[in-house]
């Protein structure tokens, strides 16, 4: 089980230890749902509707947008952006779960409350995402731009985008859609953490006969599919506000919209694209989400037993 446990036999984690193993696990887990998060992102920042009865825009389904991609773009863009979307796995999750063990013993060692109940896991986790986003956000804008860029390329690399960002649109601009960002991803960790910790003490009560790491991923994939879909309308303001600036890359993916804030942005595209503007690419939203949740606790857990392993040889 994440987070401080009082009744385990193990010594606690140190931050750097909880760190180490958080990393690797976005590291491994981001590798393996690029292609998702991609097609994602393109749904979310197309104007017209995803729909395959009602085919307006350049993509209207999971499948047939992977193969425009494939056919357009080749294999590797899948993996557009993936350096920023690394490194922002690895200070996300650095940041995230070493966060979360510190405040779940913080709670433990300081208050009455018990730090492996359901509704710890979600205050601490949503303060330990909060943390995580406000150190990892212009890693999220870069991975955006990258994924949301078609052919010709306007960024060259990461460092070409780097510079120009900051020359042409100026320092702000990595923190776009941080608003949005931060009203979303409090709620989603926090439920991710909370049905976590609900669902994974249901199954090891009713299934004593499989092993932890089986346990690990159908609770992690059915907290990250919950959440998502509680959640979804602020990832899809947000990355909106992302692009801002970056129209002329966006072109030739169909209509651009220039919006001026998080109000703006959420009140045009409630008038212009109706309540189903908002839930554009849900469905390989919630697919990533779960095999990302799934996988990032089912490989945090696996290295912080491999880590108490070697600590206690």
């Amino acid at each position: 089980m994440v987070g401080y446990d009082p009744n385990s036999p193990a010594a606690a984690l140190t931050p750097e230890e909880a760190a180490l193993a958080g990393s690797v696990a976005g590291t491994v887990t981001r590798a393996l749902i690029s292609p998702l998060d991609v097609i994602k992102i393109r749904f979310q920042l197309q104007i017209e509707q995803v729909s395959w009865r009602n085919r307006q825009g350049k993509y209207w389904g999971l499948w047939q947008a992977t193969r425009c991609i494939m056919t357009e773009e080749g294999l590797p863009a899948f993996w557009k952006g993936h350096i920023p979307a690394q490194l922002l796995s690895v200070c996300y999750g650095a940041v995230q779960f070493a966060s979360f063990e510190a405040l779940t013993e913080l709670v433990h060692k300081q208050t009455a409350y018990n730090s492996q109940t359901p509704g710890v896991h979600f205050i601490c986790g949503g303060l330990a995402a909060c943390s995580a986003t406000v150190a990892c956000q212009p890693l999220d804008t870069l991975r955006t731009r990258f994924a949301a860029q078609g052919e010709p390329k306007i960024y060259r690399n990461l460092r070409h985008a780097v510079a120009t960002m900051f020359r042409t649109e100026g320092p702000f601009t990595f923190y776009r859609g941080l608003t949005p960002t931060l009203v979303a991803v409090f709620p989603y960790a926090g439920l991710q953490f909370f049905f976590y910790n609900v669902l994974k003490k249901s199954l090891e009560s009713k299934d004593t006969k499989s092993k932890g790491g089986l346990h690990s991923l159908i609770s992690g994939s059915c907290a990250g599919v919950i959440s998502k879909t509680i959640t979804y309308p602020f990832d899809l303001t947000k990355k909106r506000l992302q692009v801002g600036g970056f129209e002329e890359a966006r072109m030739k993916f169909g209509q651009v919209r220039t919006y001026y804030g998080f109000v703006d942005c959420v009140v045009r595209i409630s008038r212009e694209e109706g309540l189903r503007g908002f839930f554009k690419g849900l469905s390989p939203s919630i697919l990533k989400a779960a095999v990302s949740t799934g996988f990032t606790f089912f490989w945090y857990e696996f290295f912080v037993n491999v880590i108490v392993s070697l600590k206690s040889s």
